[in-house]
């Protein structure tokens, strides 16, 4: 199993009236509610926190990219992923990821990426997610119908300049480049592993099993709710020949609480749980699902967006319908083990996103739940699904030798200097 320690990065000071004063927390929210004071802090506490989940162990620390919204403040998650190579050690940057259709050229994103891998010492785990429709139709100005197609294009450019030695000319619809001959290359080879997000697409099935890519469901609505979707996936799987079955193949992001008890979970984190559910994923309807961004296959498949509230409203949710319905699982170590194994054996996954931090969660008490579920419940989720063992092609490939930030020689003085002369 691997366990990547992952943050949304959410704003923290949403107001209690916001859902009743801001028609959406994503695209056209008020500006004003941004603090960029304050924002210092929490960007720092929340990479405090991404580099503690580094020293206790987690295989992976992840980020993603959003634009134009309190769900999540990194529009840029290579930004962060940067200063994090820096400051951990072996825990896998888990860049989940780059909006690959909104990059002009795409080549941008595998030069960053290059730099990350070499940076870190081949400790890149990519991600090429198509995008929300907030963030590519409504923010960046995308025509939903060509969003899908520009994806593939900006994907083909990408593992190609990444894998061909030779400088090479690409004349695409939507890119054309003379000369694609990237430097730096990447250290993994012949490229870091890839994971895509999805969010309910079958398209995303078929593009993860042609190119061997771990395909992963990031969904708020719980594991429960996810099985269909994901017994969907491994139909396709069967029913492509595909070589093998591998759990990791698959990757599925978990809302987790983790106290003393089950009662201690509900008062320590009840408040910032409600919080998300009811600020962070106030979405605009309008905004969701814009027309031409879904194919009509998987519309006809019923297959839900993953932002789409259960019962109409994520505010109508009480703390016990969210635990019960398993958008979150939380409780005592034991309690967390028994349903992580529910999920992990339900679903069939080989990678798990731990999401720690929910809503305006403070730091001591993220730090709390996570060194529990480290310490007491991670190590026994390990062997759960045992013929996944040793399975490293969806997982990076670090160099035995890397480099120790700060470990420079001590400076030359003028003295020594002349000495030498």
């Amino acid at each position: 199993m691997k366990f990547t320690w992952f943050n949304l990065m959410p704003w923290p000071y949403l107001p209690d009236d916001f859902r009743e004063k801001n028609r959406s927390v994503w695209v056209d929210i008020d500006q004003r509610l941004f603090d960029p004071v304050k924002s210092h802090e929490v960007y720092n506490t929340y990479m405090d926190l991404l580099e503690y989940a580094d020293t206790l162990g987690f295989d992976g620390i992840g980020v993603n990219e959003h634009h134009q919204n309190g769900y999540g403040i990194m529009p840029s998650p290579n930004i962060i992923a940067a200063g994090l190579a820096r400051r951990t050690k072996n825990a896998a940057l888990v860049v989940l990821g780059n909006s690959i259709a909104l990059y002009n050229p795409p080549v941008r994103v595998a030069e960053e990426f290059a730099m990350l891998d070499c940076i870190s010492g081949g400790r890149l785990v990519a991600g090429f997610p198509v995008g929300t429709s907030m963030d590519t139709n409504y923010c960046y100005g995308q025509i939903p119908a060509l969003t899908r197609e520009k994806y593939a294009e900006a994907h083909e450019l990408i593992i190609r300049a990444w894998t061909e030695r030779d400088p090479f000319a690409f004349n695409g619809r939507y890119n054309k480049l003379r000369h694609v001959n990237i430097w730096p290359r990447p250290i993994q080879q012949p490229h870091p592993p890839v994971h895509i997000p999805g969010g309910g697409s079958l398209e995303t099935y078929d593009f993860c099993i042609d190119n061997s890519y771990s395909y992963s469901y990031l969904s708020f609505s719980g594991y429960l709710r996810a099985k269909h979707l994901m017994q969907g996936y491994w139909d396709r799987v069967a029913a492509r020949n595909t070589p093998d079955a591998s759990p990791y193949r698959a990757g599925f992001a978990q809302t987790i609480c983790v106290a003393d008890s089950d009662e201690e979970a509900e008062r320590l984190y009840s408040e910032h749980v409600l919080y998300f559910y009811n600020r962070c994923l106030h979405v605009y309807p309008g905004f969701a699902d814009a027309p031409g961004y879904r194919t009509i296959k998987t519309i006809q498949s019923g297959a839900l967006s993953q932002y789409a509230p259960p019962r109409g409203s994520f505010a109508k949710l009480t703390w016990k319908d969210l635990v019960e319905g398993g958008h979150v699982i939380a409780g005592s170590p034991e309690t967390v083990r028994h349903r992580m194994e529910d999920l992990i054996k339900g679903l069939i996954v080989g990678n798990i996103f731990c999401l720690m931090h929910v809503g305006n969660m403070p730091a001591d008490k993220c730090m709390y739940s996570t060194r529990l579920f480290a310490e007491k419940v991670m190590p026994k989720l390990r062997g759960v699904l045992p013929e996944c063992e040793g399975d490293g092609r969806f997982w990076c490939h670090p160099i035995a030798t890397r480099a120790t930030p700060g470990s420079l020689p001590r400076p030359y003085e003028p003295a020594r200097i002349a000495e030498t002369v």
